[in-house]
């Protein structure tokens, strides 16, 4: 009896010091004790110098994002998921923030130049929110924004006559400043997406 006694009260103990363990990482990594992001400040939109033209047609670059928070995602048009997802995903953060989404930049540019022509951006985003713009450019500009942000993508064959892309799948954050917030994965759920953009609104 006494045995089993040790045991239970052992049983008891660990999952005690094992609720506690995870009740920490949650308050350090996703609660209230959360640290704030701490940017690489070489990571902002200050540092970068692309060009490009949004799907009216203007030349935008790094300052047409700063002084608003700024939301930003790479794709391309003939995307099978990822990007109709991602892009569906932002419209409904954007319908939860209300008025304030009115506050922030949503950029969505192309890393497929050959194709998303300033039309084909027009067109395709006109899909999703209006607040969402669609940039491209010249292959080399898009070479440079990709770079500027830190972002990866392949042109893939698919046959002789096609081709993808794979690209970085995340949702990059800015704040006002310019820096980087934070980012948004793919397929993140609304729950925690929705919150990392209002902190970059803050």
């Amino acid at each position: 009896m006494t045995k089993q006694y040790n045991l239970l009260k052992f049983g008891v103990a660990a999952i005690a010091v094992l609720t506690l363990t995870l009740f920490v990482g949650w308050w350090q990594v996703d609660g209230p004790g959360a640290a704030q992001s701490k940017s690489n400040p070489t990571f902002s939109l200050v540092s970068m110098d692309f060009k490009l033209n949004n799907h009216k047609g203007q030349e935008v670059g790094p300052d047409s994002l700063i002084g608003k928070a700024s939301m930003v995602f790479f794709g391309f048009t003939h995307c099978p998921d990822i990007c109709p997802t991602t892009l569906s995903d932002i419209s409904s953060w954007l319908d939860a923030l209300g008025d304030k989404a009115e506050k922030l930049n949503v950029v969505f540019i192309t890393v497929d130049p050959i194709r998303d022509t300033t039309k084909a951006m027009a067109e395709y985003v006109s899909f999703f929110h209006p607040a969402i713009e669609g940039w491209t450019g010249s292959e080399q500009q898009i070479a440079s924004a990709t770079a500027d942000f830190r972002v990866s993508y392949e042109k893939v064959a698919i046959d002789s006559d096609d081709y993808t892309m794979n690209h970085t799948s995340n949702v990059l954050l800015f704040d006002l400043n310019g820096n980087l917030s934070g980012t948004i994965d793919y397929h993140e759920t609304k729950a925690t997406a929705v919150p990392k953009i209002q902190r970059a609104l803050q």
